[in-house]
């Protein structure tokens, strides 16, 4: 029987869970590892012999358990859904009351929620945990979303804020040390406690739904650059590098300079041109557009993200199409390029807001929905190192919620609102050259078609429920009477009075 002595435990050891785990032990931490496949196990192990926690590998489950201090902590990091529950029925046996195990996978919220119910009934705890900034993150330090118990936070939380990114409080900016793949100390650990059962797991998917958005808004400036203006990836390459200098500074916008400037090695062309135009997704983004559709929360720049990889996946059927399908003759651009190059930044960053503010406002709903309480400049400010998102800009996000933190939309904040009037021409006339041109810009168009309906006080869904309850009684309020009253015509005979249902 295995000795007490590991901190935490960690079972999994895919390139994740062994980055997670090296950087755990990197911070002092004993931790006991296990993996289904016990080879695997022992080789990384033997490979990682000097951390300063100490690798403490275990060939079975039950002297894996019996090896860590009281109360006990596991983190699973295996594929989520089913994989994740059959590890979780594994352990069940051979914890005691106030265990407590850390889902750090991409689990789906609900499942947080009902796994931290049926775990809490057995006298165990669970704690479902956002891990974002892929595996470089993983290793020196991602971005970290604990939900569940209050109580068992308390007990990983030493833990977490050691392994999580450091950023400087004052300027949310990532420590020396941080970017260059260096366990760094001090400043501001990116994590906190989200909320109760599956807050943090809900908080990591809206944070993947947003960087849908992000991604997809990148490709469209791209795409206009290239296809409009006829710039070349060297060229965008060094354009994006200047815009990371600027209000897009961005882990995102500094690997598209990186991707745009790189040559292929095996036929010495621009090796973005020999990636095929086809996009993989593993449901997170589609999740959060789900998830918006259900609560009635309008979050169309995420939507129309996922929609532009399914699309994309349609690869044989586009090739078809183009054969048949032609779009407008539209004639070689003549105008200023880097004009327009200084618009589509604009054009990008006023995106960039609205698909954030639909993000922030998605939460917000959510948190009402399943009774939390989220804390959304700590949110940002969580985002702001480690994970995928990372940018400046998440700083004024911060600043925005401690303006005001019952803040209904982030396009209200004094910063966004006048950042995007200033930007919005240059927005408009992106989005008609992309139209004139046959650019497809879902993003951008969704984002811009977002603003002009949440700065309207009347939109045209009056004649849309006036067409309910004309062809399904599905009743109407009235412009001159007070809200909650409903109202229904008897179409046949319009002109008879109106009946209050």
């Amino acid at each position: 029987m295995s000795e007490a002595t590991s901190d935490i435990g960690l079972i999994g050891l895919a390139v994740m869970g062994q980055n997670l785990a090296l950087n755990i032990a990197d911070h002092g931490f004993k931790i006991s590892v296990y993996n289904r496949t016990t080879s695997k196990m022992e080789e990384f192990v033997a490979a990682n012999p000097d951390t300063p926690g100490g690798l403490v590998g275990q060939a079975e489950l039950k002297d894996f358990v019996a090896s860590l201090k009281r109360p006990r902590k596991i983190i699973i990091l295996v594929q989520a859904g089913w994989a994740t529950d059959k590890v979780i029925e594994g352990l069940i046996p051979l914890l005691e009351e106030g265990d407590i195990i850390i889902d750090g996978g991409n689990a789906k919220w609900d499942d947080t929620i009902r796994r931290e119910k049926e775990l809490t009934e057995k006298g165990l705890r669970f704690i479902g945990s956002g891990v974002s900034g892929g595996e470089e993150g993983a290793r020196f330090g991602p971005s970290l979303m604990p939900g569940g118990s209050k109580e068992a936070w308390s007990h990983l939380e030493p833990i977490w804020k050691a392994i999580a990114a450091k950023v400087d409080p004052e300027t949310g900016k990532p420590l020396e040390g941080a970017e260059a793949g260096k366990p760094v100390e001090g400043g501001f650990s990116c994590t906190a406690y989200i909320g109760p059962d599956g807050a943090g797991h809900y908080v990591k998917m809206v944070h993947n739904g947003i960087e849908y958005g992000d991604m997809q808004m990148i490709c469209e400036a791209y795409d206009l650059m290239q296809n409009v203006l006829g710039l070349s990836p060297a060229e965008m390459g060094d354009i994006f590098t200047e815009w990371n200098k600027g209000d897009l500074d961005s882990f995102l916008i500094e690997i598209t300079a990186d991707i745009l400037k790189q040559t292929d090695p095996v036929t010495g062309k621009p090796f973005v041109d020999i990636v095929l135009d086809t996009a993989g997704q593993k449901g997170t983004g589609k999740w959060t557009s789900v998830n918006a559709l259900d609560m009635g929360t309008p979050a169309p720049t995420v939507a129309e993200a996922v929609f532009a990889r399914c699309l994309s996946a349609v690869k044989d059927e586009r090739v078809a199409a183009e054969k048949i399908l032609k779009g407008p003759e539209a004639e070689a651009f003549t105008g200023d390029k880097a004009e327009m190059v200084e618009a589509i930044r604009e054009a990008l960053y006023a995106s960039k807001i609205c698909s954030y503010a639909q993000g922030f406002q998605l939460m917000a709903y959510a948190q009402e929905e399943y009774g939390w309480k989220l804390n959304f400049g700590e949110i940002a400010q969580i985002f702001r190192g480690g994970c995928i998102i990372r940018a400046a800009f998440l700083q004024k996000i911060t600043e925005a919620y401690e303006r005001d933190p019952n803040l209904a939309n982030l396009l209200l904040d004094p910063y966004f609102s006048e950042a995007i009037h200033t930007a919005q021409k240059s927005w408009r006339k992106v989005v008609a050259l992309a139209a004139t041109h046959g650019v497809s810009i879902p993003t951008f168009s969704s984002a811009l078609s977002y603003f002009d309906g949440y700065r309207s006080s009347r939109l045209p869904q009056n004649l849309l429920q006036a067409q309910r309850d004309y062809f399904g009684a599905h009743t109407y309020e009235r412009t001159d009477e007070p809200r909650g009253k409903f109202y229904h015509i008897d179409w046949p005979k319009a002109d008879r009075p109106q009946l209050e249902m």
